[in-house]
């Protein structure tokens, strides 16, 4: 007599249905809110920097709280998510950065803008790990990594909303920057839709002993796919690894997810945070920077359709690898760029590469732990990486006051090739069970 299936091998034996896609679009809808709020940063500190007379240090010092938060945010985060759930923790973000966002619009000064920005980075920090890693426990086996990566998208979008408000609003006033923020309110009253609209991570409620409320999602989601099944659930066996993320069995690849996390990081919100003032710094206009800027931005969209793929047909590894190579070699183009044409031409190709990378890293993160601990490795993870994002900000001004922005690039570029090599310290997860 055959074994009844576990959790696992039911779930990964649905097709894509609509259940599967609205967890897919409510996880995403709040990803996209993250990455307005964040990307908005880059145009407030333009703006700033003229009506409060900011220094360098000054701005990046705004920069760098948020990232702050978001470290100390993740690691939480991903302790609590395995703790008390991974919606729970998701709607709890929401409602944090949401409600600090929308009262960082009201600032008065910079002390006051910097309380309110940590408040931010920290709803924002706890929020990402999580919503990628309930999205991953659902998604069916053979297409997990691309459904990750179709998540990890929507941060396109929303940073691409931000790019549009920055072009649009930011420049009309000079409250054009507190009306960009107050949008960034909007995630406080999406967290209702996420706290009674998105399901419970199985895995998690049956590690909780909750059987009952287990066996409701799964024949919700296997009732989208045309099927039903009477049978009791069967737990997956239980993890022979350590339930430590630095364990004999999970320790090379905890140290490579960081490497290429911290990595990651540094460049891309060095980079990204600062490409809209360097623009000014080396003779654009603020008009043509933010228009510069938002170009660049769209080239992050083709960037993860690219990744969606080659997850799924190359692997995450090697998808992971080949993108942050091809972002150091932007960089250094970058580095290199002498017209505006050039400048563009670099500055999409950055784009389109390390977006495909962030991809490639959100599908593997998840993939590397256990139920037990899966919550912490990537909070953890993502905590450390957010200690870069922290350092990034407030090490251009020296680098640019150094030598100028080639200097920048090349710092980027050669960060970019570290998480390349780091990448290599990671397992190949495609096609295989999460557990």
């Amino acid at each position: 007599m055959s074994q009844p299936p576990t959790v696992s091998q039911r779930l990964d034996a649905l097709p894509f249905t609509s259940r599967h896609r609205r967890l897919l679009l409510g996880s995403g809808v709040g990803w996209a809110l993250d990455a307005f709020d964040v990307g908005l940063v880059a145009y407030v500190l333009v703006a700033l920097k003229v009506q409060w007379d900011l220094s360098a240090t000054e701005q990046s010092w705004i920069a760098s709280i948020g990232f702050a938060g978001m470290a100390l945010g993740a690691t939480l985060g991903g302790l609590l998510a395995d703790r008390i759930g991974r919606r729970q923790v998701f709607a709890l973000t929401l409602i944090v950065y949401g409600l600090a966002t929308g009262a960082a619009a009201l600032s008065w000064s910079l002390a006051a803008l910097l309380v309110f920005r940590f408040l931010v980075g920290l709803g924002l920090g706890a929020e990402l790990p999580v919503a990628s890693t309930l999205v991953s426990e659902f998604a069916p086996r053979r297409i997990r990594g691309r459904v990750v990566v179709v998540l990890e998208a929507f941060w396109a979008v929303g940073w691409t909303l931000a790019a549009l408000v920055g072009f649009w609003l930011v420049p009309t006033s000079d409250d054009g920057w507190r009306w960009a923020l107050a949008l960034g309110a909007l995630p406080a009253l999406y967290a209702v839709v996420v706290r009674w609209g998105l399901p419970e991570s199985v895995r998690f409620l049956l590690a909780r002993g909750r059987t009952a409320e287990a066996e409701r999602v799964v024949a919700e989601f296997e009732a989208a796919a045309g099927r039903s099944s009477d049978v009791p659930l069967v737990p997956d066996p239980p993890s022979t690894a350590s339930r430590g993320i630095w364990s004999a069995g999970l320790r090379r690849r905890t140290a490579g997810l960081w490497l290429v996390w911290f990595f990651v990081n540094f460049s891309y919100y060095g980079a990204f945070t600062w490409i809209p003032s360097l623009l000014v710094a080396d003779g654009f206009t603020l008009v043509r920077s933010l228009e510069f800027t938002l170009l660049i931005t769209l080239a992050q969209l083709p960037g993860y359709a690219v990744a969606a793929v080659l997850v799924e047909t190359w692997g995450r590894r090697r998808t992971l690898s080949a993108f942050l190579i091809g972002s150091a070699l932007a960089a250094l183009a970058y580095s290199a760029a002498g017209s505006p044409g050039t400048v563009l031409a670099a500055g999409a190709a950055l784009s389109f590469c390390n977006l495909g990378a962030w991809g490639a890293l959100y599908a593997v993160t998840p993939e590397v732990y256990p139920t037990s601990v899966r919550g912490r490795g990537a909070g953890s993870a993502a905590g450390f990486g957010r200690i870069a994002s922290i350092l990034a900000p407030v090490s251009v001004p020296f680098l640019s006051d150094g030598g100028g922005t080639g200097l920048v690039f090349v710092v980027f570029g050669v960060a970019f090739a570290i998480a390349a090599s780091a990448s290599f310290l990671l397992p190949e997860r495609r096609g295989l069970a999460l557990d």
